[in-house]
């Protein structure tokens, strides 16, 4: 068995869910738990790259497992959370495991906690009855990571660096076959081009790949292949610089609210893409998913929430939407702000370790996240206002606005300022 048998059970969960509880069945006997009798998956929203569920061995016990399906890896291994836990975080330690790329598989005692991706969701659709508690287990996770940071930062080669898992969710996503299959060929490599459908109608994506933006009135000078060439540039994995130990995609579907202790705190899992790597490519993935991203687990629901209408001005596209942060996204991109962003680099430059380009470098992690999570091409996941919505977003994420500020571009403008 291999990646491409997990990444079929993923898809097929959502269409044909026994026959990925077979195939799944299959995998997990094979690799890991010969005496597996039974499993149930559970197709979630937060699951775009991944797969989970319970298994039930043959004496009657019930275990919780994850996989992340992740086709065309270059990293040879994946899942260090001995590392995780050395380094003080809490995160909670597999039963069972299988490291090997294309055969990953963690097992676990079932988990009744609930994610915080599903916490905050439920306080987005009307129950605020848990902000206030989310919010201070939020805050003091993020001061616990700040320290985390401090206490595992150093310098790291260019040749170690390189290994990381992290650089799976963006260089590797960019420059290998993710993003080729999704958009088509890299600026300036032939292939087919493909054709993706927005409010404007069917369109061949390298020439949406072309156009200049204007959005919300703010207007790009950058186009998405100039985005994409940038991010190769910057995203390069092999480069000496500082690194620290990091989870590395801690988004809110692999962190959990437990209640144990009398407080409200917050626990890690699934450390897929954990290790040693630079804090600007640990932050990218809960920066953008926690607060921008609920268009892409929530297409329909989204869609039909937001106005979102596009003009073609002879290769300009002007786009003007009300998609818009709930109070939950606001607070969790505060808390990762001010707690961890601007302290993290004020510690990098007390250390001589502040990239001249950091700016820059962050953007382009942020600009994998829309672009590359999902094919915004897809027709039969996202509606055309939403594919729209999605490439908005990449480009708000990578290139710089003009004229009134976006929310990440006046914040990081307050940041290099704060910095002096």
């Amino acid at each position: 068995m291999s990646g491409s048998v997990l990444d079929r059970i993923q898809k097929l969960q959502f269409s044909d869910r026994p026959a990925a509880e077979a195939l799944a069945l299959s995998f997990i006997r094979e690799t890991i738990l010969p005496d597996a009798e039974q499993v149930e998956l559970r197709p979630l929203a937060v699951s775009l790259n991944s797969f989970n569920g319970f298994v039930t061995l043959k004496k009657g016990r019930r275990l919780f497992f994850k996989t992340h399906t992740e086709p065309d890896n270059v990293i040879g291994e994946y899942y260090h959370a001995a590392a995780l836990a050395e380094a003080g975080y809490p995160v909670l330690r597999p039963l069972y495991s299988s490291t090997e790329a294309g055969r990953q598989l963690l097992v676990y005692e079932v988990i009744d906690d609930p994610s915080v991706f599903d916490i905050a969701w439920a306080i987005e659709t009307g129950d605020e009855s848990l902000l206030d508690e989310l919010t201070q287990a939020q805050n003091a996770a993020d001061d616990q990571l700040m320290r985390i940071y401090e206490a595992t930062l150093a310098a790291e080669s260019a040749e170690t660096h390189a290994q990381a898992p992290v650089h799976q969710l963006f260089y590797h996503r960019l420059a290998g076959g993710r993003f080729s299959r999704f958009y088509g060929p890299l600026p300036g490599e032939s292939g087919d081009d493909v054709t993706m459908i927005t409010p404007l109608g069917e369109t061949s994506m390298a020439a949406v790949r072309q156009v200049q933006w204007e959005i919300n009135g703010r207007v790009y000078a950058e186009t998405l292949d100039s985005l994409i060439v940038c991010a190769l540039d910057r995203l390069r994995p092999d480069q000496a610089g500082p690194a620290i130990t990091g989870h590395g995609d801690a988004h809110n579907g692999n962190v959990f609210l437990r209640r144990e202790g009398g407080r409200p705190w917050l626990m890690y899992f699934d450390p897929a893409f954990a290790g040693r790597h630079d804090p600007l490519l640990d932050l990218a993935k809960p920066l953008f998913h926690n607060v921008f991203a609920m268009w892409m687990y929530f297409p329909q629901v989204k869609r039909d929430a937001t106005h979102i209408r596009v003009e073609d001005r002879g290769g300009l596209w002007r786009v003007e939407h009300d998609y818009a942060l709930h109070p939950v996204r606001e607070m969790f991109f505060r808390s990762k702000v001010e707690r961890v962003l601007l302290p993290t680099l004020q510690l990098l430059r007390e250390h001589g370790l502040l990239r001249a380009d950091w700016r820059a470098y962050l953007k382009s992690a942020l600009f994998c996240c829309p672009l590359l999570t999902m094919n915004l091409a897809d027709s039969s996941r996202f509606p055309p206002e939403i594919s729209l919505l999605g490439l908005a977003m990449a480009v708000e994420m990578g290139a710089e606005s003009a004229g009134e500020r976006s929310l990440l571009d006046q914040t990081l403008d307050d940041i290099e300022q704060a910095l002096g």
